[in-house]
């Protein structure tokens, strides 16, 4: 699997990274079918299989349930190479969503994070926007006790998963890391990927597969064909249906 340096962060991830979400929440979720949680075993395979290919990158959150607890019951002792990124603001408890996005709120969640994913540094951490990014940005102290944290050397890398341009364009004045949407039918953010680029930021992108709605090679090739991303995350529980992805990767890049 290749990989692309994320920003100027010093870690390098494979180019198509694994979203953990379904192996460890299947409530309130917005995918057109239902799913049964993984058992156990199912989800050491999928981890197993996914390193065995060269899927570096997994990205998690307290807000996908169960997700953190089991990567760090699953990865091995050993992570050397391996990069998880997770994210501070949203957990999900008894079926709701909860934004916290308080000083207090972002420490206890990092410090559960830390517990839940057995490391002593966190990799990356977003923060996870509820849609208002820039109240979010401006009127909360998240950015600061997210900068405090990794001045402690309890977070690498820094960032910010939002929902708008005028976000990300914003994060960049301090995150090390962007995770933005960016497809086909939504290329919005193409000026700030550039833009991040240009400044060394990393750039991580979510459902570039537009919820399942394009091709996988189509996709894919358009996404991984601009430079200034570093990952494109994509979920699952079906290895074959990863493995496949994979595939196109190694295809579309030569590798």
């Amino acid at each position: 699997m290749n990989l692309r340096p994320l920003g100027k962060t010093g870690l390098e991830v494979s180019v198509l990274g694994f979203g953990a979400f379904k192996i460890g929440r299947n409530q309130g979720i917005k995918y057109a079918q239902g799913y049964d949680l993984p058992a156990m075993p199912q989800v050491q395979q999928l981890i197993d299989g996914l390193l065995q290919m060269g899927v570096n990158y997994l990205d998690t959150a307290p807000a996908y349930g169960l997700s953190e607890e089991r990567l760090g019951a699953t990865l091995p002792a050993s992570r050397e190479g391996v990069v998880v990124s997770t994210k501070v603001g949203e957990t999900f408890e008894q079926g709701v969503s909860h934004f916290d996005f308080s000083e207090a709120g972002v420490q206890a969640s990092v410090r559960r994070s830390l517990n839940r994913l057995k490391c002593s540094t966190l990799d990356v951490v977003f923060i996870h926007s509820n849609g208002q990014d820039m109240s979010i940005l401006e009127q909360t102290p998240v950015v600061a006790t997210l900068q405090q944290l990794k001045a402690q050397g309890l977070i690498r890398a820094i960032g910010f998963s939002g929902k708008t341009v005028e976000g990300a364009q914003a994060s960049l004045r301090w995150a090390d890391v962007l995770m933005v949407e960016y497809h086909l039918e939504d290329r919005s953010h193409e000026d700030v990927i550039a833009h991040a680029a240009s400044q060394g930021v990393g750039v991580v992108v979510k459902k570039g597969l537009a919820s399942g709605r394009l091709p996988a090679e189509q996709a894919i090739e358009f996404i991984l064909a601009n430079p200034g991303v570093s990952s494109l995350i994509i979920g699952g529980l079906n290895l074959n249906h990863i493995r496949s992805n994979v595939e196109v990767a190694r295809r579309v890049l030569g590798g």
